[in-house]
């Protein structure tokens, strides 16, 4: 049974859920640095593996960005990513100040599921460091 927990991804896991959910792959490195820096995280996990994560980074003030919602596939369809959201958004509502912008990244395949949360489109442009995988 899929149930809420307290136990935050590993790095590991952290890195074969986005890989395994078809989000762009990360390096142990940037994983280890970059999972420490969360304001809030939510984790599902089954029988003790975790399946499905999400993931509020940013300022705690001006800007809160949602990242690394993923569902494993095996759980997909369930309903888990917009539960993922869900926890997110009441998160940053009660917690983050009113005038504080909230955006997030979606793949094309997952923009439905953030339009329903109550997303808009904006135009914005990003770049890496290194070589990326592009998600369609």
């Amino acid at each position: 049974m899929v149930k809420w927990s307290q136990t935050p991804a590993t790095v590991q896991e952290y890195i074969d859920l986005r890989a395994a959910a078809g989000l762009g792959i990360r390096t142990h490195q940037a994983a280890a640095r970059g999972l420490t820096g969360a304001l809030y995280a939510v984790w599902l996990r089954e029988a003790g593996q975790l399946v499905g994560m999400g993931r509020v980074i940013g300022d705690g003030g001006c800007f809160a960005l949602l990242a690394d919602i993923a569902v494993h596939p095996d759980f997909q369809g369930q309903g888990w990513g917009c539960a993922i959201t869900e926890r997110l958004v009441t998160w940053c509502y009660a917690e983050l100040p009113e005038s504080c912008f909230i955006s997030l990244i979606a793949s094309k395949k997952a923009v439905s599921l953030y339009e329903r949360a109550g997303f808009e489109h904006f135009i914005g442009m990003g770049r890496t460091i290194g070589p990326y995988r592009q998600i369609e």
